[in-house]
């Protein structure tokens, strides 16, 4: 899951990513994506069985990720912007970081 939220006065968007543990056997979620060179960013297991971790990203911009479960299965955010191909016979979730076109 991803939430953003955008601010006024910065050209920067603080996204939060989330993988849900629920029951699941999963010990470890990282992410991994165009904003930190594809180098493993742990997520963290809160109270509520969640998986998470908030980075300020560049607005205006699109950025490929993928989530890395228990350091062996790569997984796409389900509420990705889009999915793009990656070249190794899969996709990478994308996140954008858009301002909203306000009405």
């Amino acid at each position: 899951m991803i939430t953003k939220r955008f601010f006024k006065t910065k050209d920067e968007v603080e996204v939060t990513f989330q993988w849900p543990k629920g029951e699941s056997d999963i010990t470890s979620v990282a992410i991994s994506g165009d904003f930190n060179d594809w180098q493993a960013t742990p997520l963290k297991l809160n109270r509520q069985k969640v998986f998470t971790t908030k980075m300020r990203l560049p607005k205006d911009q699109a950025f490929q990720f993928r989530y890395l479960l228990d350091e062996s299965v790569w997984e796409n955010d389900h509420a990705a912007d889009e999915y793009v191909p990656n070249g190794l016979g899969s996709d990478n979730s994308v996140v954008k970081t858009f301002a909203p076109v306000e009405a």
